[in-house]
């Protein structure tokens, strides 16, 4: 049986942007030793179930770009999705949410942004990709269909990161740091059940 795995990684807009959220409410908390990126240097306000609302809207955000990976896009520029689940509506919390969502998108759209991010894949993704389909050849399994990777630029907190059926999220960390043990994380994908759901 030849490869047949075909593997396709995006640095997802909607799930980084949690990501850039979650930050900033983390250093809201943190010594200037353990600030995360972005620093922001005003206070956000914040709902107050702001982890038990994260983890809701990651399942839903993550349960979407899984089914249809190509509306990550639309998921980012539904901008309410991420203010009215995550941050005290008041017209200073809308201010302060539209100047972040901003900002997130300019940094997002440059070369440190998202470029930088998928780009930095390349230096295990062929790696990855190799050990992984070697491996579906051993067990002479073939893919259903492509393998989605979402890439993300920091970990995520709140969130238990598992792999789910054909899609996988994956912070920097990963492959950067962790990518030979990434193969075997991977193939739970492939399993009948899908790995561990998405949450």
């Amino acid at each position: 049986m030849g490869n047949t795995l075909l593997m396709r990684t995006e640095a997802s807009y909607s799930l980084n942007f949690l990501i850039y959220i979650q930050n900033i409410f983390i250093n809201q908390n943190q010594s200037r030793e353990q600030i995360k990126y972005p620093y922001i240097p005003s206070k956000c306000e914040f709902r107050k179930d702001f982890e038990m609302s994260f983890k809701e809207v990651w399942s839903q955000v993550s349960k979407r770009i899984s089914e249809y990976p190509i509306h990550d896009q639309t998921i980012f520029y539904e901008k309410t999705i991420f203010y009215k689940s995550l941050f005290a509506e008041n017209d200073q919390s809308l201010n302060v949410y539209n100047e972040l969502y901003l900002s997130f998108k300019v940094w997002w759209g440059s070369f440190a942004g998202r470029f930088a991010i998928e780009r930095s894949f390349d230096v295990y993704g062929q790696e990855i990709y190799t050990g992984l389909a070697n491996r579906l050849m051993e067990k002479e399994m073939k893919p259903q269909r492509d393998l989605s990777i979402s890439l993300l630029y920091d970990e995520c907190l709140y969130v238990e990161l598992k792999p789910a059926a054909y899609f996988a999220v994956l912070p920097i960390q990963d492959w950067l740091v962790n990518h030979k043990e990434l193969i075997q994380k991977l193939a739970l994908c492939f399993e009948e059940k899908g790995g561990g759901g998405l949450s």
